[in-house]
């Protein structure tokens, strides 16, 4: 019989551009690299960003992004898919739009609102479009506490018990499972739950003291879509996204980019010290 070639493992990002290299599409793609991941991108906006802040933001027209997804998708046996940065209402229902043109199952949405920097992108009337026609249509989704506040319109999240509580009220408004990221939270420990139908699973990591936290949400989701392209079980897949996090946290003093809040280290496992 003639030699089957190994299936490369291919995840596939829908989200901005970061030009800073720290976030969005170059965080993600280091990270899928970093993770034995083949990676493709749709680019939903391009920013221009650094350690600083976000100076400019342009979208991407809706048609542009339709043809991204449908050349990616028409070609590539996809395995898994992160969503980061939509920017308005009909980016996110083209990007819903095109995963069920394409029968794509396997989902992470990271629900970027806000930059680590305090820059929103988002804009407000795209909150309901991304919770009733986006979250019921993935996986996973990966708020922080902000992002999970917002998505209910509530008070942010100060305790474990408030962030299970919001969890399950996302579950119960059509979200599959939900990791609640506790890393705006207070204490010595970053605490996560994710929670899902079957329960909620705690997981803990020592809380890294850096200021290089730029891209922290996007490299954990990626990481997860990763691990679900590599065939691993959801909660594997979340357990080991935020040990290789806590890695590229620990790590990320070990660069020197910018003068503002610099990158984690993607390749922290690879690259010498």
């Amino acid at each position: 019989m003639p030699h089957q070639p190994h299936r490369t493992p291919i995840a596939v990002t829908i989200a901005g551009s970061d030009s800073g290299g720290g976030a969005g599409i170059q965080a993600d793609l280091k990270t899928f690299s970093a993770l034995g991941v083949y990676g493709a991108t749709v680019i939903t906006a391009l920013t221009a960003q650094n350690t600083l802040g976000v100076q400019a933001i342009q979208d991407v027209p809706v048609s542009f992004i339709k043809a991204q997804m449908d050349s990616v998708f028409s070609d590539f046996d996809v395995s898994a898919v992160k969503i980061g940065m939509l920017a308005n209402a009909r980016v996110i229902e083209a990007v819903a739009a095109g995963l069920d043109r394409h029968n794509v199952e396997t989902v992470v949405l990271d629900p970027v609102m806000v930059a680590t920097s305090g820059d929103r992108l988002l804009v407000s009337d795209a909150v309901a479009a991304l919770r009733d026609v986006l979250v019921p249509r993935c996986l996973l989704i990966t708020p922080n506490l902000p992002e999970a506040a917002a998505l209910l319109d509530e008070p942010v999240a100060t305790d474990e018990a408030a962030m299970r509580r919001q969890g399950e009220a996302l579950l119960a408004r059509g979200a599959r499972r939900v990791l609640m990221k506790g890393g705006h939270a207070e204490g010595p420990a970053s605490v996560d739950l994710l929670v899902t139908p079957e329960g909620v699973e705690r997981l803990e990591a020592k809380r890294i003291a850096t200021r290089n936290t730029h891209g922290t949400g996007c490299t954990l989701s990626a990481a997860i879509a990763a691990g679900l392209a590599r065939g691993l079980e959801l909660p594997r897949a979340v357990r080991e996204a935020k040990t290789y996090l806590t890695g590229a946290l620990a790590a990320a003093d070990r660069l020197t980019i910018g003068r503002g809040h610099g990158p984690v280290h993607h390749f922290h496992r690879l690259w010498k010290a």
